[in-house]
């Protein structure tokens, strides 16, 4: 496999996606090809680059099929700037078509701390010297070259030996800081607080969100940054002091321009939900389906291209990949809007899970449940083990739920692997002390979940 984002052909792409993602080929392979799109234009001739946009995807099917996790993961993958936001919340008392805007806003928040994250890493060597400087001076403070007389006041020359002696002392406490040997001590520093400007506190109703969050970012900038002694271990100092520094070594302005032009080029913004927003069939006149239609026609400009203001600068969404999902169960993707409808033209339709499918989720995927679990009991020194049979037991469990009760696809293995382990969970470190192994068998698993299935009362779990 290729390094960097850059260069993952689209069957790589794919094969990271199976790490996580039990099936749903043909969804992986839409938005492998998506992805590896965008750096085929990043690369093509100049007077062409700006002509194509990317093919938005529409992904159809039930909750839990994998839908969120496609899109999270691919961005992962990317190194790109991500963001999710629920169709469903725009229909919500008290929406103003603005509030549409805020998803691009929220996007460009992530690119901005994608790419500050990245810059403090490249200074982190020199960031950490100065902290490791900053952290030898509260603890034994460097000698001056005059220092007071105990008699009259007066001052007089530091001997050599002195000054000798307190760099010596120095370096040997220099050594006990890089070896992590006295994280607990605790030292007073100096920490940077900036000041609170109030401006949240006027404005109203007549300024938009982006102009206000510029004026209060342009006063807060304008008033001192006071700073506030506090006593901290030195654990904890070095945290604090590393960000301070690190901040101090990046230039914001680089980091903003970066900032925008990733959220412009690889920015992906996933809408859920977006079956809420559209018109039932047959349906007409007034009431919610107008409201449903207002945010259609609010998301449109913004899917299609435009430029939205944010407190980092303006940034035009002509070539964020847009990729949105539903269940559709009531709905239908022909019921949005015919020009919103067009800027989607991948559709693809997850299917729903199946028994073989739950049982490898439980078992193959890098973040498996049978695994956190696993840690989560590892972190009290006790060996959880799950045999082969009870995974094939639990994902049965979980898809006769699904059958009988209301498909929640993927989430109902956390229902079912909660109501297993719940006792062991309690018990320990109490009853089961470190040491201790557990083996999860069939037997198990049947006598653990069978009143769950019999009585299918799942009160506890609604999710």
């Amino acid at each position: 496999m290729k390094d960097g984002q850059n260069y993952f052909t689209p069957r790589e792409i794919v094969a990271e996606l199976d790490k996580y993602i039990i099936g749903q080929n043909d969804a992986k392979r839409n938005v492998a090809i998506a992805l590896r799109n965008r750096w085929r234009r990043m690369n093509v001739r100049e007077d062409i680059k700006g002509e194509i946009v990317p093919n938005n995807i529409l992904m159809i099917g039930a909750t839990g099929v994998g839908k969120t996790e496609i899109a999270r993961r691919l961005a992962k993958i990317a190194h790109a700037p991500f963001t999710k936001v629920e169709a469903s919340k725009f229909t919500e008392v008290g929406y103003v078509g603005r509030d549409v805007e805020s998803m691009v806003r929220d996007l460009v928040e992530q690119s901005v701390n994608l790419v500050k994250t990245e810059k403090q890493e490249e200074v982190r060597v020199k960031a950490e010297a100065i902290v490791e400087d900053i952290i030898l001076d509260a603890l034994i403070p460097p000698v001056k070259n005059t220092r007071p007389t105990t008699t009259t006041g007066s001052t007089e020359l530091m001997t050599d030996s002195d000054a000798e002696l307190n760099e010596k002392t120095r370096e040997r406490f220099r050594q006990k800081i890089q070896n992590r040997e006295l994280e607990d001590r605790k030292i007073e520093i100096n920490v940077k607080k900036p000041a609170n400007s109030g401006v949240g506190m006027i404005g109203g109703g007549m300024m938009d969100e982006a102009s206000m969050i510029n004026l209060q970012e342009m006063i807060s900038g304008m008033m001192p940054k006071k700073d506030k002694k506090r006593k901290v271990t030195i654990a904890e100092a070095r945290k604090i002091l590393l960000e301070e520094e690190s901040a101090k070594l990046i230039d914001m302005d680089e980091v903003k321009d970066e900032a925008i032009q990733k959220a412009e080029n690889t920015g992906i913004i996933f809408i859920d939900e977006i079956d809420k927003i559209a018109g039932g069939s047959g349906k007409s006149g007034g009431g919610p389906d107008v409201s449903r239609e207002g945010v259609q026609r609010d998301l449109l400009p913004i899917v299609e291209g435009s430029t939205v203001s944010t407190k980092y600068g303006l940034i035009k969404t002509d070539h964020i990949l847009f990729i949105a999902a539903g269940a559709f169960h009531v709905a239908k993707p022909s019921d949005l809007i015919p020009e919103l409808q067009g800027r989607f033209p991948i559709r693809v339709e997850l299917e729903n899970l199946t028994k073989d499918d739950f049982y490898h989720i439980l078992k193959d995927p890098k973040n498996a449940l049978t695994k956190q679990y696993e840690a989560l009991l590892d972190a009290e020194d006790v060996k959880l083990e799950f045999q082969d049979e009870a995974m094939l037991a639990i994902a049965d469990t979980a898809f006769r739920i699904n059958s009988e009760v209301e498909n929640i696809g993927a989430r109902r293995l956390h229902t079912v692997m909660s109501r297993l382990l719940n006792e062991i969970l309690f018990d320990v470190p109490d009853k089961i002390g470190p040491n201790a192994q557990i083996v999860i068998t069939a037997e198990m698993v049947h006598e653990k979940l069978e009143s769950l299935v019999k009585n299918r009362d799942l009160s506890e779990f609604i999710l």
